[in-house]
């Protein structure tokens, strides 16, 4: 059941309010008052129904989801914080300070299952028009970046070891008696694992690779004789799992390489540091000139960077109600020069035809796609798109979406921030320059 913001409008005699605690020139205040959050209330009404538990306020989810990807924390930190900090509190629609603290950290997981991709869309379009004209530009930079997964890095020997203990886990839940367990052995296997690069180790430790693999594939033919056709169904999907990852060889495509998020895709961007990365693309669009991220989305499978531009140019469109101009992209967008109404541009060695004027003008946007690729490193070190913690192909997309939110909100912060320093700069060089104007004045002799 759907529960609003609490209206206390009587306030305790014994403590002040937050409003009148607060300093009203602080960003995240100035934030708190500048967001409509009736009109989110509002939107989000429909994912609620009419009896039940009353739910936490709308308003101190979304607060705390913000809150929690503009800073960096988990669902459990974000929480303990709120409680010291009282900024964060009148964020999140309190009127007095608060000592207890307003959920559990799993609320989080309901609240992100509940609204779901159109609710996490909704407000990334309210950071977006936070900005006003200046989020409206025509010409837009796009991008792909790599959203890595909270998985090890995978091996063949840890997943053939994570099978053996899962059909172990399975046939404990089910009564099943096996036939060995391989407790020990497959502890000793893995001690022959270590410094299996050395020369002379190597060759014991792809024997010991191999036996476990065969361990695997035993432990899991002995699981599914045994298991009843209505045991079958309920564990399906990870029986298939398991035989996806003991049948796939080096070459394969589409290789599994996490048991718990088996749609983690082996990405190669080029970079020298980082050969690969596991995790999800995703796609990035941002104003050229004012810098604010106009659209967000993770994509299910390792596609063309050209292939995700028409969805990437929808979304910006359907989230600020104008379609780009110009969409200016690197050389890994390279194929369609128009998609619809919009001009692809993209590097490349001008004509003998092309006057200086427009030489100079290509190589100015060029210069400003590469600014795009800064912002990015600022998301997955500010804003938690460095190691996405959230499950599954809808985690992926609720991750990069609130991280684009998240980011509009901080440089909003930070434009009021420097708009006031510079405001009282001002005042202040005004006032000491017409005292000094006072000092310096001799003073006047007077005339009877």
């Amino acid at each position: 059941m759907i529960s609003s913001s609490p209206k206390q409008e009587q306030q305790s005699f014994l403590y002040q309010g937050l409003k009148e605690m607060l300093n009203p020139k602080d960003p995240l205040y100035q934030l708190t008052e500048k967001i409509r959050w009736e009109d989110i209330e509002k939107a989000f009404t429909k994912y609620y129904v009419d009896f039940g538990r009353p739910a936490k306020p709308i308003r101190l989810m979304v607060s705390l989801l913000l809150l929690k990807q503009m800073y960096n924390l988990g669902d459990e930190t974000v929480i303990e914080q709120w409680v010291q900090n009282p900024y964060w509190q009148y964020f999140s629609g309190e009127k007095e300070f608060r000592w207890k603290f307003p959920l559990e950290p799993s609320d989080f997981v309901h609240f992100r299952k509940r609204i779901g991709e159109e609710g996490i869309s909704k407000i990334l379009e309210i950071s977006i028009l936070l900005h006003g004209k200046e989020a409206m530009e025509k010409e837009v930079v796009v991008d792909t970046t790599v959203q890595e997964k909270n998985i090890t890095f995978p091996t063949d020997t840890k997943l053939h070891k994570r099978i053996i203990e899962q059909t172990r886990k399975i046939a404990e839940a089910e009564d099943i008696e096996q036939r060995q367990s391989y407790k020990r052995t497959v502890k000793k296997l893995m001690m022959t694992q270590r410094f299996r690069n050395h020369p002379k180790n190597k060759k014991k430790a792809l024997k010991a690779e191999r036996k476990l693999k065969t361990i695997a594939g035993r432990m899991l033919r002995e699981i599914e004789r045994n298991l009843t056709a209505e045991q079958k169904q309920k564990y399906e999907s990870k029986l298939a799992v398991y035989n996806k990852i003991l049948s796939q060889k080096k070459s394969d495509k589409e290789k599994i390489y996490s048991i718990h998020e088996p749609k983690v895709y082996c990405i190669s961007k080029g970079k020298e540091h980082k050969k690969y990365e596991f995790g999800a693309k995703a796609s990035i669009v941002i104003t050229k000139n004012s810098g604010i991220i106009v659209g967000a989305y993770s994509l299910e499978k390792n596609a063309y960077d050209g292939h995700t531009l028409p969805k990437a140019l929808d979304q910006c469109e359907q989230l600020r109600n104008l379609r780009p101009a110009v969409a200016i992209v690197d050389r890994g967008y390279k194929g369609k020069t128009r998609i619809g109404e919009t001009e692809i541009l993209l590097p490349k060695p001008p004509r003998k035809t092309t006057s200086d004027y427009e030489k100079k003008k290509a190589r100015g946007r060029f210069r400003r796609r590469a600014s795009i690729e800064p912002l990015i490193g600022h998301l997955k070190t500010d804003n938690r798109v460095a190691r996405n913690y959230l499950k599954g192909v809808a985690g992926d997309t609720i991750n990069i979406m609130l991280a684009a939110a998240a980011f509009n909100l901080r440089k909003w912060m930070r434009k009021m921030k420097n708009f006031f320093g510079l405001f009282y700069k001002r005042i202040e060089t005004h006032i000491f320059r017409f005292l000094e104007s006072i000092i310096s004045t001799p003073n006047l002799k007077m005339t009877s």
